[in-house]
């Protein structure tokens, strides 16, 4: 296995990404979206989440594709992203056809960041603009770090963010898409090692391996209130996989976050990953090959999660620093 060209989600033919941030907020939405309509299925570990159109995603429904998925800071305000990208994509004519008409399937998932320090006396809620701006910008690259939702993301030590990663698994791709809002914490103690250095790919955060002294293991100090965190996430792949084969995709995928966030999957977070699936690549074997994708989803998603935390950038008003702040000067 070796990253995509991009090393990121959009190593995945057909799947393109947009961030659009407001920084006086410090907050904002991430959108992915592709050129046609893709299965998609969603899991959830965390004990606070905050979605909408999720329960659409089962097996059991009707509706088998979506047009979108969108992540968003903003707690429950934060949902209205979903709103505007389902606009932007009615007036492109997209969406589920109901007789002469179209309603764009937009599920999406978002994370507390309303006490990060940004301005939040808004009047209108900001975040159906924010969500038609990420529709406007998806393309094929994007910025990581500090913007789209992960523009005022939080960890319990460091800023968080937006992050991203991919694998070539034979002729499938796959890759990871995450903001990074977690309770828990993306490095080791007080140094500059990541979690999920085991998985670090051509040093793409930062290269310094796996602590060679960690710590003994201790209970951790609860920072955050309930619904006060959440790392919500998206894999996706060309290969070929119905709704159910998606789901376990998604639920072996969120070993991804345990490897990376220590701890994860708290009942404070709202801890939830979509999984995503273009359909273009037959899949080699019928058993072996989602087996070998699930892993593979841990994997990137792992590294997504180390890649946010390594690429977020200072703003005034910060109330976590960054970690190039402490550990690159």
């Amino acid at each position: 296995m070796r990253p995509g060209p991009r090393n990121l989600i959009t190593d995945v033919p057909g799947l393109f990404v947009g961030n659009a941030s407001d920084a006086d907020l410090k907050s904002g939405a991430t959108v992915l979206t592709a050129d046609a309509p893709f299965t998609a299925a969603v899991h959830v570990m965390g004990g606070a989440p905050g979605s909408v159109e999720t329960d659409l995603l089962a097996p059991d429904k009707l509706v088998t594709q979506v047009d979108a998925l969108v992540l968003s800071g903003g707690s429950a305000f934060g949902l209205a992203a979903a709103d505007g990208v389902r606009g932007a994509l009615r007036a492109r004519g997209r969406g589920f056809a109901v007789g002469d008409q179209r309603v764009p399937i937009v599920p999406g998932a978002i994370l507390f960041d309303l006490l990060n320090g940004g301005n939040k006396s808004w009047g209108d809620n900001p975040y159906t603009a924010l969500g038609a701006a990420a529709f406007d910008a998806a393309g094929r690259t994007f910025d990581l770090g500090s913007f789209g939702a992960g523009t005022g993301a939080m960890t319990a030590t460091l800023k968080g963010g937006i992050g991203s990663a991919s694998l070539q698994v034979g002729s499938i791709t796959i890759g990871a898409l995450v903001a990074v809002n977690a309770l828990g914490s993306a490095t080791v103690g007080n140094g500059p090692h990541f979690w999920a250095a085991p998985f670090e790919m051509e040093g793409e955060f930062g290269a310094r391996g796996p602590c060679l002294s960690p710590p003994p293991p201790s209970l951790p100090t609860l920072k955050a209130k309930p619904g006060e965190a959440t790392t919500i996430a998206i894999v996706a792949t060309d290969a070929a996989l119905n709704q159910a084969q998606s789901k376990r995709l998604a639920v072996a995928a969120h070993d991804g976050l345990a490897r990376a966030l220590v701890p994860s999957h708290s009942l404070l977070d709202g801890d939830l990953v979509f999984a995503a699936s273009t359909g273009a690549q037959a899949l080699p074997d019928p058993l072996e090959t989602p087996f070998q994708l699930g892993h593979a989803a841990a994997i990137c998603l792992a590294r997504a999660v180390a890649r946010a935390v390594h690429s977020a950038t200072p703003a005034p008003g910060d109330t976590r620093p960054c970690w190039h702040s402490l550990f690159e000067n």
